[in-house]
C-alpha cells in the first residue's frame, strides 16, 4: 500500500475490528464463566422461598411466588419434584432435568438458553432455571454494522484530512520542480503538516531568491564583461601593429586592470553574500571599525579637495563579522567622497536610538532621481548621467554593502536631502 490515505483507513478499519472481537470474546467469556459455578447463594434463596410457598399454600401460592419472582429474575424458573413434574401447573418438566440430572448446578446450553438446576437439601424438590443467553452477536448485528459505519466516517474524515494536504504537497513540490518557482503551499494549518507546507514556502522562497539573483547577475556580468573584453580585444591588435608600442602596451595593461577590478569586485560581492552563520562571529565595536574606516579614507578624500567630518557615539558594539562590516562602510564612504563636490564635506555619524543602532553617510553631491533611490543597491547599476563608467565604478560598491548590512540583520536606506544624498545603515540592538 503506497497510499497514506489507504493505509490510514486499513490500519483504522482493522483497529476497529480487533477491538469489537476481542469485546465480543471477552464480553462471552465473563458471562459463559458466571454459569459454570456451584449454586449460587440466589438460587438457593430461590428454591428455599418457592418450597416454602408450596408447602404453606399447594400450587396456587406456588405459582403466585414464582409470578412475583419472575418480575425481579430473568429467565423461567420451575420448581419440581424429584421426577421432573411441574408442582405449579402439572407439566412434566422431566427432559430439562434429565440436561442437569447428571451434575448438579453446572449450566448447560441447549437451544438457545442455558439450563442449570439447583436440588433441595432433602432431595424432595428441585429448581430448573431456563435462563437466556447472556450475549447473542448476531441478534444486534445491525446496532454493530451502524456503529462501524459511524466510526467508518469518522476514519475516512481523518484520514482525509491527512492524506489530502500531503497530496497538495507532492503536487505543489512536483511544480516546483518543474521550475514554476513562485508556486506555494499557502497552508493554513497549524499542525505537523502545516508546519511542513511553510518549512517548504520558506525554503521555496529563498531558492527563487537566489535562482533569480543568480540568473540576474549572471546576465548582468555577461554585458558587463562584453565591453572591456572588446576593449582588450582592441588593444591587443594595438600592440602588435601601432608604432607607439609603448602606448599600445600602456592601454593593454589599463584595459587588463579594469578587468581584473571587475573581477575582484564580482567577488567581494559574492563573500558578501554569505550567511553570518558561515562568518567568525565576533564582539565588534561599530565606533572603532568607523574610525578606522574614515582615517583610510581621508587621504582619498584631500585628494579630491574635500573633508570627513564624524561624530560618533562610543562604545557601541555588536556581534557580527568585523571584516564584512569594515568592507560595507568603505564602500558607502567611497562612494559619498566620489561625487561630493570640491570644497565640501561628507558627514557620517554613529548614534544609539531606542532599539537599533543608526549610521548616516552623507555627502553634499547631486544626489539621486527618485525614481531611481530603490534601484542603486542593485548589482551593475548606474545613475547614466553623473555616476556612468567611466567616472564611477562597476556599480557592485553599493550592492556589496547592501548584502554585507543584510546578513547582519541590518537594513539600509538612502534619500535625497536638501543637498546631496543621505545613506541610512541601522542595525538592530542586541
Amino acid at each position: 500500500m503506497r497510499s497514506v490515505y489507504v493505509r490510514i483507513l486499513v490500519w483504522f478499519f482493522g483497529t476497529l475490528a480487533l477491538s469489537m472481537i476481542a469485546f465480543v470474546l471477552v464480553w462471552r467469556f465473563i458471562s459463559l464463566r458466571s454459569f459454570a459455578g456451584k449454586p449460587t447463594e440466589l438460587n438457593a434463596m430461590m428454591l428455599e422461598e418457592a418450597t416454602e410457598a408450596y408447602e404453606s399454600g399447594g400450587s396456587q401460592k406456588l405459582k403466585d411466588r414464582m409470578k412475583y419472582l419472575h418480575q425481579f429474575f430473568p429467565g423461567e424458573h420451575y420448581l419440581t419434584d424429584a421426577n421432573g413434574f411441574d408442582l405449579a401447573t402439572g407439566k412434566d418438566r422431566s427432559s430439562l432435568l434429565a440436561l442437569i440430572r447428571s451434575e448438579w448446578g453446572v449450566a448447560k446450553r441447549s437451544q438457545g438458553c442455558f439450563i442449570m438446576g439447583t436440588a433441595s437439601s432433602n432431595g424432595r424438590y428441585r429448581l430448573i432455571a431456563v435462563l437466556p443467553l447472556p450475549f447473542e452477536v448476531w441478534p444486534s448485528i445491525l446496532y454493530y454494522l451502524l456503529i462501524l459505519f459511524a466510526v467508518g466516517m469518522v476514519c475516512w474524515a481523518l484520514a482525509l484530512s491527512i492524506a489530502s494536504p500531503l497530496r497538495n504537497l507532492a503536487r505543489v513540490v512536483d511544480r516546483f520542480g518543474r521550475g514554476e518557482l513562485s508556486v506555494r503551499v499557502k497552508s493554513r494549518r497549524r499542525d505537523e503538516i502545516g508546519a511542513l507546507a511553510a518549512a517548504f514556502d520558506l525554503m521555496a522562497e529563498r531558492i527563487e531568491t537566489l535562482l533569480t539573483s543568480e540568473r540576474r547577475l549572471l546576465q548582468d556580468i555577461s554585458h558587463e564583461l562584453r565591453s572591456p573584453l572588446a576593449r582588450l580585444s582592441f588593444a591587443a591588435e594595438l600592440v602588435r601593429t601601432a608604432e607607439d608600442r609603448d602606448l599600445a602596451v600602456w592601454r593593454f595593461k589599463k584595459e587588463i586592470n579594469r578587468l581584473t577590478h571587475l573581477v575582484s569586485a564580482l567577488v567581494e560581492m559574492v563573500r558578501a553574500e554569505e550567511d553570518t552563520t558561515s562568518c567568525n562571529l565576533e564582539e565588534v565595536r561599530l565606533d572603532t571599525i568607523l574610525n578606522e574606516v574614515v582615517a583610510d579614507c581621508e587621504v582619498e578624500a584631500a585628494a579630491r579637495n574635500c573633508r570627513i567630518n564624524i561624530d560618533a557615539d562610543s562604545n557601541l558594539g555588536m556581534l557580527g563579522n568585523g571584516e564584512l562590516l569594515r568592507r560595507a562602510f568603505e564602500n558607502i564612504l567611497r562612494n559619498a567622497i566620489h561625487y561630493t563636490p570640491e570644497g565640501t564635506a561628507v558627514d557620517v555619524t554613529l548614534k544609539a536610538c531606542a532599539d537599533t543602532v543608526l549610521i548616516t553617510v552623507r555627502d553634499y553631491g547631486p544626489g539621486v532621481p527618485e525614481g531611481l533611490l530603490s534601484k542603486i543597491f542593485q548589482p551593475f547599476f548606474r545613475v547614466d548621467d553623473s555616476r556612468d563608467n567611466m567616472t564611477g565604478g562597476v556599480g557592485l560598491g553599493l550592492a556589496i554593502a547592501h548584502r554585507a548590512i543584510k546578513v547582519h540583520h541590518g537594513q539600509l536606506h538612502a534619500e535625497n536631502v536638501n543637498t546631496g544624498l543621505l545613506v541610512r545603515i541601522e542595525f538592530p540592538k542586541d
